[in-house]
C-alpha cells in the first residue's frame, strides 16, 4: 500500500542532498495573478500562507497548501500504481480529464499524433510551473527525453506554426541588422551561461525548417537543465532567422518567420557576426552551442568563431565525440585492446557536417595512436555520399569532403561512385556508420553483406535522426546482419528479442551523452576556448564509462536514467583537460589555483555540487 508521508520523506531526503545548490530567497517585483502567470515564480498550490499574504495571493488559490515534495510525490504514487511513463498529465487533478481524453482520442492513432499530444501536455506544465517541470524531467528523464528531445522535437519543429502558444527564447532576423546590440538587452536575465543557436537550415534530417527550428534550441537547453544542472534562468534559446528556401513554408499562412530566401555569402556572415558580438559584449563568459546549421555554414562558422569566442558546434564536434566513444566501445566489444582501433576498417555513409566531423575526429584519434601519422590513418576510412564512394577522381568535390576522398586503386574493384553494397562487399568493414539522413539506406542487401565483415563482431551505427531517417531499424540489423553485431542508433529503438533468452541490445548514440558535460565542464573551468583536448577528454570519458561485462554484452552507452552522473563525469573530464592545457581561468568563487590542486574525485564533486536542482525558493516582494 502506498504511503504519502513515506514518499514525501524520501523526496525530502533527496532534496537535502542538493542543499548546497539551493538558492536563497528570490526578490520579485510582481504581486497577485502576475506571479501565478509567471512560470518561473509560480508554485501552484505550493505557496505557504505567509507568502500568500505578503504576495497578495490569499484568495487566488485553493486554501490547501500542497508542498513541492507532496506535488512531486503525488506524481510518483500515480506512476507506480498505474505503471505508465506518460502519467505526467496527472501531476495535478486538473489534468486528469486531459489525460483520459488523450488516451481515448488517440487510441489507434499514429505514434506521431500521440507523441505531439504528450509534448503539448508537458509544454503546458512548462508554461505554468518551471520548477516542477524540471524536477519531473530530472527524476524521469528516460521517459521524457524522447518527448522534449529526440525524436519528438523534430515533429514539434515541423508543426511549430500550429503549436506556437507563448514565445520562448529570442529571435534575431535579417531585418534586425544594426539593432542586435540593443536587442540583446531585451532579454530579462542579467546573466546567461548557455546559449543554443540555430539558423534552422538543417533541422535533424528534416532539412530547412526556417524559424520553426527554434524547437531545437529549446529542447537542447531543457536537456542542459535536466542533465547538466544549468540554471534555467541562465539559458537562452536563439533563432537566427535569415529566411528560408523551403517554398512550402513561404506559402504557409501559419509560418512565423520572415518570408524571403535565405541570405548567402557575406550578407549571411554579417548577421551571425553581429549576433556573436552582441552576445559576448553583454555576457562575455557565456558559451554558445551552434546547432543544425547546413554543412557549409557549420564548418565556416566553427572556423570563424572558435578562437574568438567560447563556442562549439554540436553537429560536428558533439556527434563526433559520441560516435568516437561508440567506435572505441566496439573495439572493446570484440575483446580487443583499444589500441587495435588503428586496425578498424570504417565505412561512413553521409558527407554532411556530422559525417565529416566523425571522420575528422576518428582519424585524429587513429593518427595519435599511430604516432601522429595522419596519412596512414586515412587508409582505414571510406566516405560515401548520395553519389556513392568519394574518391580523388571526383569532379567538383566538396572542399569539406576532399581531405577524406579515397585514392584510386586503394581497394581493387572500387572506383569513383561505387555503391554502398559494393563498398561493403569489397572493404568488409569492421564498422558501418550512417549519418546520411536517408531512412532505410542500410537495406537487406547491405546488412547481409556485413555478415562477411573481417570482424567477428561487426558494428552497425544508424545514427541519423529522427527515427524515420535512421539508416535501418534495430530489428532489421539483427535479422539480416546477424545476432552477433553491435548496434547503435541516433533515435531510440526497443531492444530486439533474439529468442532463446537472447537480447539484441540497442545503443542510442545520441549527443545528449556529451554536449551537457562539454558545456558544463567548460563553464566551470572558465575556459574561453573549447580545445580538441577538452572534446577528446569528454569522448574518452564516455567510452570508458561502461564496464567490460556490459560492453561484452553489446552495451556501449549507459542508460539515459543516469544522465546526471554521466554528465558529472564528462564535465569533470573537460575541467581536468582545460586545467592540463592551461586554459582554465576559474568560475565564480573557484579560481584557477583551486582547480589545479583538485584531485580527480574533488573535481567530480565540484561539478556535482555546482549543478542547479529545482526547489521552491522563498519569494520576497520588493517594489
Amino acid at each position: 500500500m502506498w504511503n504519502l508521508s513515506r514518499f514525501v520523506a524520501s523526496n525530502l531526503r533527496q532534496t537535502r542532498r542538493f542543499s548546497a545548490a539551493i538558492p536563497g530567497p528570490c526578490i520579485v517585483h510582481k504581486r497577485g495573478t502576475d506571479i501565478l502567470h509567471d512560470p518561473w515564480f509560480n508554485k501552484d498550490t505550493g505557496f505557504p500562507l505567509t507568502e500568500r499574504d505578503r504576495l497578495g495571493l490569499r484568495g487566488l488559490l485553493p486554501p490547501r497548501v500542497i508542498s513541492f515534495e507532496q506535488q512531486h510525490a503525488r506524481f510518483n504514487i500515480f506512476r507506480s500504481k498505474h505503471g505508465r511513463s506518460d502519467a505526467i498529465v496527472l501531476l495535478f487533478e486538473i489534468l486528469v480529464e486531459s489525460y483520459r481524453s488523450l488516451e481515448k482520442n488517440t487510441s489507434g492513432e499514429p505514434e506521431n499524433v500521440v507523441s505531439l499530444a504528450k509534448w503539448r501536455i508537458l509544454n503546458r506544465l512548462h508554461d505554468r510551473n518551471e520548477t516542477l517541470y524540471y524536477r519531473v524531467l530530472i527524476d524521469h528523464i528516460k521517459d521524457f527525453a524522447p518527448i522534449i528531445y529526440t525524436p519528438t522535437v523534430g515533429l514539434v519543429c515541423q508543426n511549430y506554426g500550429g503549436l506556437f502558444r507563448r514565445p520562448r527564447g529570442m529571435y534575431f532576423s535579417a531585418k534586425d541588422k544594426g539593432e542586435m546590440m540593443s536587442m540583446i538587452y531585451n532579454w530579462p536575465s542579467q546573466q546567461v551561461d548557455m546559449i543554443v543557436l540555430t539558423d534552422g537550415s538543417r533541422i535533424l534530417g528534416l532539412g530547412d525548417l526556417g524559424v520553426q527550428g527554434i524547437g531545437i534550441p529549446i529542447g537542447k537547453l531543457d536537456m542542459y537543465v535536466a542533465a547538466a544542472g544549468i540554471n534555467p534562468q541562465r539559458i537562452l534559446p536563439v533563432m537566427l532567422d535569415v529566411g528560408t528556401n523551403n517554398q512550402k513554408l513561404l506559402e504557409d499562412h501559419l509560418y512565423l518567420g520572415i518570408r524571403q530566401p535565405r541570405l548567402e555569402g557575406e550578407e549571411y556572415l554579417s548577421i551571425v557576426d553581429e549576433f556573436m558580438e552582441a552576445v559576448f559584449t553583454r555576457w562575455p563568459k557565456a558559451i554558445v552551442q551552434f546547432e543544425d546549421f547546413q554543412m557549409k555554414w557549420a564548418f565556416e562558422t566553427l572556423q570563424r568563431y572558435r578562437k574568438r569566442f567560447c563556442m562549439f558546434n554540436d553537429d560536428i564536434q558533439g556527434t563526433a565525440g559520441v560516435a568516437l566513444a561508440g567506435l572505441l566501445g566496439a573495439v572493446r566489444a570484440q575483446g580487443r585492446p583499444l589500441n587495435d582501433f588503428v586496425k578498424q576498417k570504417i565505412v561512413v555513409v553521409g558527407a554532411g557536417s556530422a559525417g565529416i566531423g566523425v571522420l575528422s575526429t576518428a582519424i585524429h584519434a587513429v593518427s595519435r595512436m599511430m604516432g601522429n601519422n595522419e596519412t596512414a590513418a586515412r587508409h582505414q576510412f571510406w566516405l560515401l555520399d548520395k553519389n556513392g564512394l568519394i574518391t580523388k577522381e571526383r569532379k567538383d568535390i566538396d572542399p569539406a569532403a576532399a581531405p577524406f576522398a579515397t585514392s584510386p586503386g586503394d581497394i581493387e574493384g572500387l572506383t569513383e561512385g561505387s555503391s554502398l553494397v559494393e563498398v561493403v562487399k569489397k572493404v568488409k568493414p569492421h564498422v558501418l556508420l550512417g549519418l546520411s539522413g536517408v531512412g532505410g539506406i542500410f537495406n537487406e542487401e547491405v546488412l547481409r553483406a556485413m555478415r562477411e565483415s573481417d570482424s567477428t563482431r561487426p558494428a552497425i551505427f544508424a545514427m541519423s535522426n529522427p527515427t524515420k531517417n535512421a539508416e535501418c531499424t534495430a530489428a532489421d540489423a539483427f535479422k539480416y546482419a546477424g545476432e552477433n553485431i553491435v548496434f547503435a542508433s541516433g533515435s531510440p529503438f526497443e531492444n530486439v528479442d533474439l529468442g532463446n533468452g537472447k537480447v539484441g541490445h540497442v545503443n542510442q548514440a545520441n549527443n545528449m551523452y556529451l554536449f551537457p558535460g562539454i558545456g558544463l565542464g567548460t563553464l566551470l573551468s572558465g575556459a574561453h576556448y573549447i580545445s580538441d583536448g577538452m572534446l577528446q577528454a569528454a569522448s574518452e570519458c564516455l567510452a570508458s564509462y561502461m564496464t567490460d561485462e556490459e560492453v561484452q554484452n553489446g552495451i556501449l552507452y549507459p542508460s539515459i536514467a543516469s544522465i546526471r552522473h554521466i554528465t558529472t563525469e564528462v564535465g569533470a573530464a573537460v575541467v581536468r583537460a582545460a586545467v592540463a592545457e592551461e586554459l582554465a581561468e576559474g568560475h565564480g568563487d573557484v579560481g584557477p589555483r583551486e582547480l589545479i590542486h583538485m584531485s580527480k574525485e574533488e573535481t567530480a564533486e565540484y561539478v556535482a555540487r555546482s549543478m542547479w536542482f529545482p526547489i521552491y525558493s522563498p519569494l520576497v516582494h520588493e517594489k
